[in-house]
């Protein structure tokens, strides 16, 4: 029997880890450099608070703890006046902070995700396994042949076949002629008078009996009694019909204890469930507390200082207020693309068309006064979950809306398009910037971006959320675009007449 094994995510070893740390780093300092003549030194913030997201995502602290050093050293060194030394101030604190709170976010964020997702996928691998196994061997047990013998209405026996000499071990010669009741041992599960009157009104009966075999051991056997009625219709002979039902009845037992152990481990895992949303509060609460204190206290010395600042120091101020700004869209951004994966999906009969409306109604406001034509062909209900979907919509809309920003007269469509008999599939096209196919992979992780900051805001997580959403809906999303020639979306989802009950 083939067994589902859980994929746990196993951590790379850690000249992997250092490897990252270097490459993540590295890259960071050489876009950074690439972009410095072009006077983008505040890109560079942004760059290395990205390669310090991506070590700690994906490796443990001692690289992290190596990224967000020489992240800092290399800011210090090489776009921070005076350039190409490592000298330190005051004024490099809160610069220095906001990198190492904004590792440790991330670091913990991860942590935690894995240990969770770990227990889960273990949990569950196990338990599965090892109930299927269970339930195989039971069903099994029910292709046993049958053992088949005949009594009169004395209980002696007038007839034993082989099955009955293979599941109680008397021969034909030692049963037939003796009383069943006596050479069997048997326990009825009611008093005799009330079966016997049930094989009389209904000429059959059915139940599970305890017997005694030859050699002094007992079996449960799933019994059924056939009457045979004499020319006169008065009772004559009863033919019973026996299966060994006796393994089935333990490994019945033993289901019945994994079902009571895997409602403890779901237990369990609800616990780990709400840790992990004590966590996020603490992300959005707790955690985000200093970096309000510290966004806030900048713009007050901003505002008192700002006589007493030279350009450098002014420059200095507003880095630290973007990149918290934007280092708290990304805590948020987080926290709601782990919601998506933890929420329970309520799926309901949704229109789509109505939808999409409501999307487009909500990015409104981010279109300013930009000439956008909207072509909305016309799309099918389905069951899903509404505010799932709508946020995928959501993102996707303000995707295109956003990447069509250049262009003097925006065109975004939106409609369904062939997919299998079971899918639906929606798709957002717009006459924007596009993108390289070859970077196709990177659209829909985490952090992933195929654009500067610095020409299109975002975080690089609203696609990553789209595609945990299509997920579970049983469905996918994709895209296809050309550079300077737009893009589209698709977005497929499971389709059906009716809620999976």
């Amino acid at each position: 029997m083939m067994q589902w094994e859980p994929r746990l995510p196993r951590a790379l070893p850690a000249i992997q880890q250092y490897g990252l740390a270097i490459l993540s780093v590295a890259a960071a300092l050489g876009v950074a450099l690439v972009l410095r003549p072009s006077s983008l030194n505040s890109f560079a913030d942004p760059l290395f608070l990205f390669a310090i997201a991506i070590t700690a995502w994906y490796t443990g602290p001692g690289p992290t703890v190596f990224a967000l050093v020489s992240s800092f050293l290399i800011v210090d060194y090489f776009f921070i006046e005076p350039l190409y030394t490592l000298r330190m101030t005051t004024e490099d604190i809160p610069h220095f902070a906001i990198f190492a709170v904004f590792a440790s976010v991330v670091a913990r964020f991860a942590a935690v995700r894995r240990r969770v997702e770990q227990d889960l996928l273990r949990s569950r691998g196990e338990l599965e396994n090892e109930v299927a196994e269970r339930t195989q061997q039971a069903s099994l047990l029910n292709l046993t042949h049958d053992s088949i013998f005949v009594r009169d209405m004395d209980f002696v026996i007038t007839y034993w076949n082989r099955g009955a000499e293979e599941l109680y071990g008397w021969t034909p010669e030692e049963a037939v002629g003796k009383r069943s009741n006596d050479l069997l041992q048997t326990a009825f599960p009611a008093p005799y008078e009330e079966l016997r009157a049930e094989l009389l009104r209904s000429g059959r009966w059915e139940g599970e009996l305890r017997r005694t075999k030859s050699d002094g051991t007992e079996v449960v056997v799933a019994s059924r009694w056939s009457l045979r009625r004499d020319e006169q219709e008065r009772p004559a002979a009863i033919l019973e019909t026996n299966n060994d039902i006796t393994e089935r009845k333990r490994w019945e037992q033993e289901i019945s204890k994994l079902n009571l152990e895997l409602g403890k481990r779901t237990a369990e895992l609800e616990v780990s469930n709400k840790e992990l949303e004590a966590f996020a509060y603490s992300v959005s609460h707790d955690l985000r507390a200093p970096l309000r204190h510290m966004s806030g206290f900048t713009q007050l010395l901003q505002k008192h200082a700002a006589s007493r600042l030279d350009d450098k120091s002014q420059r200095f101020v507003t880095v630290i207020q973007e990149s918290a700004k934007r280092m708290g869209s990304l805590i948020d951004d987080l926290l709601g693309f782990s919601r998506i994966g933890r929420a329970e999906t309520r799926k309901a009969l949704v229109s789509l068309e109505q939808l999409v409306q409501e999307a487009i109604a909500e990015v409104r406001p981010e279109t300013g006064q930009r000439k956008i034509v909207w072509n909305v062909g016309a799309l099918p209900a389905l069951y899903g979950d509404r505010s799932m979907l709508r946020l995928a919509l959501v993102n996707l809309i303000s995707n295109a809306v956003k990447f069509t920003r250049t262009r003097p007269q925006t065109e975004i469509d939106i409609g369904c398009s062939g997919g299998k008999e079971d899918q639906v599939v929606v798709f957002i096209r717009d006459n924007g910037v596009g993108f390289d196919m070859k970077y196709a992979n990177k659209l829909f992780g985490v952090f992933q971006r195929l654009h500067s900051s610095e020409a299109f805001e975002g975080t690089g997580i609203g696609l990553a959320t789209v595609q945990r959403i299509a997920h579970r809906h049983g469905g996918r999303v994709w895209a296809e675009g050309l550079v300077d020639q737009g893009a589209t979306f698709y977005l497929s989802l499971a389709h059906r007449a009716e809620p999976n009950l």
